[in-house]
């Protein structure tokens, strides 16, 4: 499982997610497949990581949605 941060090409946007196929899922994101993300595409994947579960990386997920994973991720120069 991955949980992966694209940036939009046309602004600072960003889309935080989750899947079990990277490449599957950032093809459908460019492809204007996922609803949430259509607007702002295409995108570039600008960061990533790989979990043995769902739950692992779903949680991870959760965790880069909150102030506290914002911030985390603003001083790691992810976002």
């Amino acid at each position: 499982m991955y949980v992966y941060i694209l940036k939009s090409k046309l602004g600072n946007r960003h889309y935080i997610g989750s899947t079990s196929d990277i490449e599957k899922r950032i093809k459908m994101h460019n492809a204007g497949r996922v609803r949430s993300s259509k607007r702002y595409r295409p995108y570039d994947i600008i960061y990533f990581e790989i979990f043995a579960t769902r739950s692992e990386a779903v949680n991870r997920e959760y965790y880069f949605k909150t102030i506290k994973g914002y911030k985390y991720l603003k001083e790691k120069g992810i976002t």
